[in-house]
């Protein structure tokens, strides 16, 4: 298993130094997995997140807003009886319901609660997790039922504008379809074993690795897609519709630590996807990855741009090792 990295300086006369000569040094890193690349800057070359009140956001986004109560019983759709005979999914406060926006043949939303249009990171519970995690663990296995060739199945998450959500108030979405996504096939197509080599790999480096909750295990992502990619692998599960309720409670505690963890890094906002390979061959585990997103500055600069969008590669100036030290203890006390 290779960790692979480059390093690189670019020299220049820095007009900060009075146009002294500088060499500033960029490390490239590709993935274990899936070999895509990754530039990781020093720490400081971007803006720090900004963070925003949401009070007031939630404030000026909650009328009118269709997830909550008493609008979402009037303006989300319902599952044909086919699928779900009572139309919409509940769990403790999670309510699922169809996405208007048809992402695959299957699509689902579902919110914490419709009582919850403000929910900052660091309150998003285990239990409201576990809950909406099982809304969407409900509607795969009654598609699957309904149409035995979605079997591409995802749980996702754009928490706030800055992750691409059109919507303020928090929730998944899930996705079940019989055409995988680029992520998902490229999965698939992974040598047998080589996730569980990947995992053991970083776990007895210890550089990134935060730790395990049950049998969920955590780690920072070597070469991140994203500010401060996290990682997280359940062997005892290859799709989400085999998560059982003590599963769904690990994975659902060692992700509301993840996002203690944004919060205390000053993010907001996150996007999340949870999926496993639907053409593997048993040994695959399900596979979370998550990153964080913001705004930077005054201006609200987006923290993608072609790098991320066009090349598929991101630009990073906060070190895997950075945050798995940061997070590490968190874990640790599990």
């Amino acid at each position: 298993m290779e960790f692979r990295r480059e390093r690189l300086e670019a020299e220049i006369l820095d007009p900060r130094r009075r146009f002294e000569r500088e060499r500033l040094p960029v490390e490239i890193r590709w993935d274990p997995l899936l070999g895509h690349s990754c530039r990781l800057l020093p720490h400081g070359s971007l803006q720090p997140p900004a963070p925003v009140d949401l009070e007031e956001l939630a404030r000026q986004s909650r009328p009118g807003c269709p997830f909550c109560a008493p609008e979402v019983e009037e303006q989300t759709p319902r599952f044909p009886p086919e699928v779900w005979p009572e139309g919409r999914i509940r769990r403790g406060e999670a309510l699922l319901f169809p996405n208007l926006v048809p992402y695959a043949k299957w699509s689902s939303v579902s919110v914490y609660s419709p009582h919850r249009h403000l929910l900052p990171l660091e309150e998003i519970s285990p239990a409201l997790l576990a809950d909406n995690i099982t809304t969407q663990i409900v509607f795969m296995r009654a598609v699957l039922e309904h149409d035995p060739s979605a079997v591409w199945l995802s749980v996702n998450a754009n928490q706030l504008p800055p992750s691409g959500s059109s919507l303020f108030h928090p929730h998944l979405q899930g996705s079940a379809s019989p055409v995988p996504t680029t992520m998902q096939k490229l999965l698939a197509e992974t040598a047998p074993g080589r996730i569980r080599e990947y995992v053991e790999s970083e776990r007895r480096q210890g550089e990134r690795y935060l730790g395990s909750v049950g049998r969920v295990e955590w780690l920072a992502s070597f070469a991140p897609i994203g500010p401060a990619e996290l990682r997280a692998f359940v062997f005892d599960a290859a799709f989400p519709t085999e998560l059982d309720d003590a599963l769904v409670a690990e994975l659902a505690l060692g992700l509301s630590l993840a996002l203690d963890l944004y919060a205390d890094l000053g993010f907001q906002s996150f996007n999340l996807a949870v999926h496993g390979a639907a053409s593997g061959t048993g040994d695959d585990p399900l596979l979370l990855r998550m990153v964080a997103r913001t705004y930077f500055g005054p201006l609200l600069r987006s923290d993608a741009m072609w790098s991320e969008r066009l090349h598929w590669e991101a630009a990073v100036d906060l070190a895997p090792e950075a945050v798995a030290e940061l997070g590490r203890t968190r874990f640790s006390h599990v």
